[in-house]
């Protein structure tokens, strides 16, 4: 089967709507309002859906793979934007394992994004 796809986008829950549009904003993701209680998070052509909705097991379970070019950087500039203090979250530092490398973020809801790169 041939899709021809152009793009994916999951859908993230959030269980305070307002902290996590600014935790998204706070990353470097562009925000466009959709509805009052949905938005649209852009980088470059990569993008994801945040709602004003959770539920706690769904949320608790729901992780994101980023790809980024270089973890080791990517983990300083989060650790500049004091995200643990500001938002209460989880910043875990860079693993490197046989198969590249990753470091970890929940947000403020609990979604568990990986931010890696592949050898």
């Amino acid at each position: 089967m041939n899709h021809k796809a152009h793009s994916i986008r999951p859908f993230i829950g959030a269980k305070d709507f307002e902290i996590s549009r600014s935790f998204y904003r706070a990353l470097g993701f562009e925000e466009t309002v959709l509805d009052p209680k949905f938005s649209v998070f852009k980088t470059g052509e990569i993008a994801f859906y945040l709602q004003d909705y959770y539920a706690k097991e769904w949320i608790e379970n729901t992780m994101v793979f980023l790809e980024v070019d270089d973890v080791d950087r990517y983990y300083q500039e989060l650790l500049v934007l004091n995200l643990t203090e500001k938002y209460g979250v989880k910043l875990t530092p860079t693993r490197h394992l046989d198969w590249g490398s990753e470091c970890f973020l929940h947000d403020p809801s609990g979604v568990l994004w990986h931010f890696g790169k592949f050898k």
